[in-house]
C-alpha cells in the first residue's frame, strides 16, 4: 500500500444548509428523470421488433452507459448532501475512479461506432445489412467496453499508485483524475504526460473517425442532390451529431488538458454536464428526433 491516506473527503459542494437542501431535491430529480428515460429506451428497444437493427442496438448500448454513468457518482454525492457524510474510502474512491472512466472512455467508442454505422446507412444503404451484420455489431460492441475497461486501468494504476501523504479532501463530488492527482506528495508530471498523451491520441482517434464518417456523409448528401435528401440525412443523423458534440465538447475540456490549468469550480460545472445533464439529455434527444423510437414508446405505452 503506496499510501498513507486511508479515505479522501468530497468538498465539492456547498456546506450552506439551505442549499444543500435544494440541491439534494434538483439533483435527486435529474437521476431520476435519467433513469426513467434510459430505462424507457431500453425497454422500448429490447421489446420492439421494429427496433431490432445496429442502430438500435447501438443506441441501446448508449442508454445502458448513461445509466452507469449518473449511478457511478450521484448517489454518493446525494448521501453528502443529504447525510453529510462526504468521505469515501481509497478503495472506494479507487473503485469509483476505475468504473467512471471505463463508462465515459467506452461511451466515446461506441459514439465513433454509432458514427461508422450511420456512414454505412447513408453511403451504403444496399449494403448496410450485410456490412452492419449481427455478429460485426456484437464485435464492435465488446470491443469498445473492452477498450473502456482497458483505458480506465491503465488511467487507474496511473493514478492510485501514487503516494497521497498528505492533503485528502477532493475539490468535486466524485473522484475524478485532475483533483485526485492535485492531491498527491509524489511528482506527477510523467504520469500526467501518459495520461495526457493516451487520452489524446484515443480521443483525438474517435474524434477523427467520427469527423471523417461525417464528411462522407456530406459529400454523399451533395453528390445526390435529390428533394428531400437533406432532411432524411438530418433525421438519420442529427440525433446522433447533437449528442456527439454534447459529449465530445465537455469530456475534451476535462480530460484533454495538463493539470495545472485544472480550476475546480469551472470543472464541477463542465463534469456535471457529462456526468448528469448528457445521459439525461440523450433519451430525449433520441425520442424527440427519430420517429420509429416515438412510434415505439407510443406502442409501449398503449400496451401498459
Amino acid at each position: 500500500n503506496l499510501s498513507t491516506v486511508s479515505e479522501f473527503v468530497f468538498v465539492g459542494l456547498s456546506d450552506a444548509p439551505e442549499i444543500r437542501l435544494l440541491l439534494f431535491v434538483l439533483f435527486l430529480l435529474v437521476y431520476l428523470a435519467t433513469m426513467a428515460g434510459n430505462l424507457t429506451l431500453l425497454v422500448a428497444i429490447s421489446t420492439d421488433s421494429h427496433l431490432h437493427s445496429p442502430m438500435y442496438f447501438l443506441l441501446g448500448n448508449l442508454s445502458l452507459l448513461d445509466l452507469l454513468c449518473p449511478t457511478i457518482t450521484v448517489p454518493k454525492m446525494l448521501g453528502a448532501l443529504l447525510l453529510e457524510h462526504k468521505e469515501i474510502s481509497f478503495s472506494g474512491c479507487l473503485l469509483q475512479h476505475f468504473s467512471l472512466i471505463a463508462v465515459v472512455g467506452t461511451e466515446i467508442f461506441l459514439l465513433t461506432v454509432m458514427a461508422y454505422d450511420r456512414y454505412v446507412a447513408v453511403c451504403h444503404p444496399l449494403r448496410y445489412p450485410s456490412i452492419m451484420s449481427r455478429m460485426l455489431c456484437a464485435q464492435l460492441a465488446v470491443g469498445t467496453w473492452a477498450t473502456g475497461l482497458l483505458n480506465s486501468l491503465l488511467h487507474t494504476s496511473l493514478v492510485f499508485t501514487l503516494s497521497f501523504c498528505g492533503p485528502n479532501k477532493i475539490q468535486q463530488y466524485y473522484c475524478d483524475i485532475p483533483p485526485v492527482l492535485a492531491l498527491s506528495c509524489s511528482s506527477t508530471h510523467s504520469r500526467e504526460l501518459v495520461i495526457l498523451v493516451v487520452a489524446g491520441v484515443l480521443g483525438s482517434s474517435a474524434c477523427v473517425v467520427t469527423v471523417v464518417s461525417y464528411i462522407y456523409i456530406l459529400l454523399e448528401i451533395l453528390a445526390r442532390n435529390s428533394p428531400g435528401v437533406w432532411h432524411k440525412a438530418f433525421s438519420t443523423c442529427g440525433s446522433h451529431l447533437t449528442v456527439v458534440c454534447l459529449f465530445y465538447g465537455t469530456t475534451i475540456c476535462t480530460y484533454v488538458r495538463p493539470s495545472f490549468t485544472y480550476a475546480p469550480h469551472w470543472d464541477r460545472i463542465v463534469s456535471m454536464l457529462y456526468g448528469m445533464l448528457t445521459p439525461l439529455l440523450n433519451p430525449i434527444i433520441y425520442s424527440l428526433r427519430n420517429r420509429e423510437v416515438k412510434c415505439a414508446l407510443k406502442r409501449a405505452i398503449s400496451q401498459v
